[in-house]
């Protein structure tokens, strides 16, 4: 007797974590290891609401009210670097942990970026406290559908940040995410 198949989304989201929760017990990663030191938490409504004004005051400007960056981000040509990109699902962010996201708000670059490498972000180091970049990191992530979120927490140690019931429900990945699913897919199999 066979069994009938899931549709083909839901097959994606299982197989998704399927293959997330077996690289963690491959690994030897226990599901209960703290969080990274910088972890922002999308369903910490304090925090949420904290982030948003600050979000405002220092993010808007460059990267947008609604977080959908300037105009043209997307575009590889001389001036690439310095547009703001997307901080909503149009994005690249999710693709970072949150500690990535956290260093690149606070110093002005991913900590795998040379010292010397131009840079046209900011760095927040004397302008926001390490809980203030949290929260606007948790402002951001809590704009975002489960399906980003349930990705980018598989970024995460112990895949902090995954939604409550995100096994539970079903969920997809934005139409520019081809790439992604495809590396996971191919990775999990």
């Amino acid at each position: 007797m066979t069994r009938p198949r899931a549709p083909r989304r839901g097959r994606r989201r299982l197989g998704l974590l399927s293959a997330a929760a077996g690289l963690m017990a491959i690994a030897g990663i226990a599901a209960s290891q703290p969080a990274a030191p910088y972890f922002a938490d999308a369903d910490d409504s304090a925090a949420v609401a904290a982030g948003q004004p600050l979000y405002m005051r220092y993010c808007a400007t460059c990267h947008g009210r609604r977080l959908q960056g300037q105009p043209l981000w997307q575009t590889q040509d001389q001036y690439a670097r310095r547009r703001a990109p997307a901080h909503d699902e149009s994005g690249h962010t999710w693709q970072h942990s949150d500690e990535e996201i956290f260093h690149m708000t606070k110093f002005g670059r991913f900590s795998t970026t040379p010292p010397d490498a131009a840079s046209s972000m900011p760095a927040f180091a004397g302008v926001l406290g390490d809980a203030d970049i949290l929260s606007v990191i948790a402002f951001i992530k809590a704009r975002w559908p489960l399906g980003l979120r349930a990705s980018q927490a598989m970024l995460n140690p112990g895949f902090a940040g995954m939604p409550a019931g995100a096994n539970e429900v079903d969920w997809t990945l934005p139409p520019n995410c081809s790439a992604t699913v495809q590396r996971w897919w191919t990775q999990s199999r």
